[in-house]
């Protein structure tokens, strides 16, 4: 007779990214027992790839002002609201393994990169500003950019599988939206042309990549599969799968590509026109 619901055999969940990363961590304790403290707090004393998570960021930004203790509560709060900020964090693991060249593991951006860090705790700040906990969120942002130099207004929007390489300078206005599978350097900024209240930040689609030192100012559309040129300031919409460079930006070609944010090339040849 088959097993009834109730004594039907319970599925293991599968969790390869957490599991990559927990294998990545022995070996870090193997090579440099100096290190076993550091890699069993953040990895090794957690079941959950969603606790390690939380416990890793609430250390960074506990304070003085706010314990670690209280900013884990916090965080596991924005958690249990919405499982989906969990989901997304391991999409952003995945985009800085597959185009940073100088990642090598799972668990660098986990434990060293401060462009993964920042994002995360935009994730959790965004959800509690959801919740109606905007001086929460506030805070945390306020750490954040303290800590990493890295600005992300709590209510702005953000797809998953972003990957934001080396992170310093980069500024994220509070009505701007950002798209699934987005790549950009350092120093970008999507920011407002003014001091109007209002929708008044840029809306970035699907897989465009941004280069170093970007500007894209106002409430404009950058469309997907774009790529912005390091060192531009974009004042105007830019269509689907195009490249623009200057200042002010002006588009120059075609994007090169079907996925611009995934190889990461950032040339323009004449074959792009």
């Amino acid at each position: 007779m088959a097993n009834s619901p109730s004594k039907a055999p319970k599925l293991k969940l599968v969790d390869p990214v957490w599991s990559r990363i927990r294998t990545e961590a022995e070996a870090i304790a193997e090579q440099d027992p100096s290190l076993g403290g550091f890699v069993f707090g953040a990895v090794l004393n957690h079941e959950k790839f969603d606790d390690a998570l939380r416990h890793r960021l609430a250390r960074r930004i506990g304070n003085t002002d706010i314990s670690n203790d209280l900013v884990e509560q916090a965080l596991g709060d924005a958690q249990e609201a919405n499982a989906e900020i969990n989901e997304a964090a391991r999409a952003d693991v995945l985009a800085t393994f597959e185009r940073d060249p100088a990642c090598d593991r799972y668990i660098d951006p986990f434990l060293y990169h401060k462009g993964f860090m920042g994002l995360q705790i935009y994730r959790l700040a965004h959800q509690l500003w959801k919740m109606g906990r905007t001086d929460f969120a506030l805070h945390l942002q306020s750490r954040s950019s303290a800590l990493f130099n890295i600005d992300i207004h709590p209510a702005a929007r953000i797809g998953k599988g972003i990957m934001i390489d080396h992170a310093h300078s980069i500024v994220i206005g509070e009505t701007a939206v950002v798209g699934d599978d987005v790549s950009m350097l350092h120093s970008v900024t999507l920011g407002g042309t003014g001091k109007d209240h209002g929708d008044r930040h840029p809306k970035i689609g699907n897989g465009v990549l941004i280069g170093a030192g970007a500007s894209v100012l106002g409430n404009i559309k950058i469309g997907s599969c774009s790529r912005v040129a390091a060192g531009s300031v974009v004042l105007m919409d830019v269509p689907k799968n195009r490249t623009v460079a200057g200042v002010p930006a002006k588009v120059v070609g075609y994007a090169g590509c079907s996925e611009p944010a995934k190889t990461m090339d950032q040339k323009f040849s004449e074959d792009d026109e």
